[in-house]
């Protein structure tokens, strides 16, 4: 079984959107069949924090994965990244709780992964994984998302808000071949920055959330339009979201193929619909 690491190793320092704390993160090269998953580097004895479903601790806006008293959270930009950059191996070394917001986007790390470039490895070890062959859907209310069986994997996804700057937006990307996927990926999804909405702005933060938000790390929209425009894409939004639900399925390691199609999602819903799929490879469901 063919799989693939860094070939050298990634470097970012940047404030976590929600602790407003500075960190840096370190991406490493990683063994074969040894995933992907974070190192609390400033804690005592560096526990290791697995990017899979199960360490999935809290979905508040963001993604947290926990092991004992350690955690990381907003590890779904990344995770996307190396996912759609076909990084199967990475050990991710942070020195903080959060990792770093930096442009809003996953655009950084993608243009890092495709500057060092990739090695391929061989491992004996086979992916638990089964096709999806039925249905899987998660909802709640009129929000859903869902696994469709599917020839070739597609990401389709549709949000509605009553800003007439957003309003009602729908995007589908499919990755197609390894080396087409790379580029369609950091071409089409990894730009796309994360949004907020004007008047949630101040409730969120005396929630003790978003103290690292900033015009310079994430497109706000108000009633009159976007603050700080221009976006990079007219339907940068919708884009975003998928950009999140790729990171959240990648918590299943390689992602199956199917058509994933989620409308006003959330990260509670993308990491529901990916506990169902990862109980239905272990035969617990």
């Amino acid at each position: 079984m063919q799989q693939h690491t860094l070939a050298a190793e990634i470097i970012h320092i940047g404030v976590g959107l929600h602790s407003g704390i500075s960190t840096q993160v370190q991406v490493l090269p990683a063994e074969p069949g040894s995933g992907r998953y974070f190192v609390r580097v400033d804690l005592p004895d560096t526990p290791i924090i697995p990017a899979q479903v199960a360490a999935v601790s809290q979905t508040v806006l963001s993604t947290q994965l926990g092991k004992g008293e350690a955690s990381v959270r907003t590890v779904e930009h990344l995770l996307a990244s190396l996912a759609g950059m076909s990084v199967d191996n990475a050990r991710i070394e942070i020195n903080g709780p959060e990792v770093p917001l930096l442009d809003g986007s996953a655009k950084i790390w993608a243009e890092s992964i495709a500057q060092v470039g990739l090695v391929s490895q061989s491992t004996v070890e086979q992916e638990s994984y089964l096709p999806i062959n039925e249905p899987i859907w998660v909802r709640e209310n009129d929000a859903f998302v869902c696994a469709l069986p599917a020839s070739a994997p597609r990401f389709t996804y549709g949000i509605d808000f009553d800003l007439p700057a957003i309003g009602n937006q729908w995007y589908s990307w499919s990755p197609t071949s390894d080396s087409a996927n790379h580029a369609s990926f950091a071409v089409e999804i990894a730009p796309a920055r994360t949004f907020g909405l004007l008047h949630q702005i101040e409730y969120l933060q005396k929630s003790g959330l978003i103290k690292g938000g900033s015009l310079e790390n994430a497109l706000v929209c108000g009633p009159q339009g976007w603050l700080n425009p221009p976006l990079r894409f007219a339907n940068e939004p919708v884009r975003h979201k998928i950009l999140d639900l790729v990171g959240d399925l990648s918590l299943l390691g390689k992602i199956p193929c199917a058509h994933y199609l989620a409308y006003k999602a959330s990260h509670n819903l993308h990491i529901q619909l990916a506990q169902k799929i990862w109980d239905l490879r272990q035969g617990t469901s």
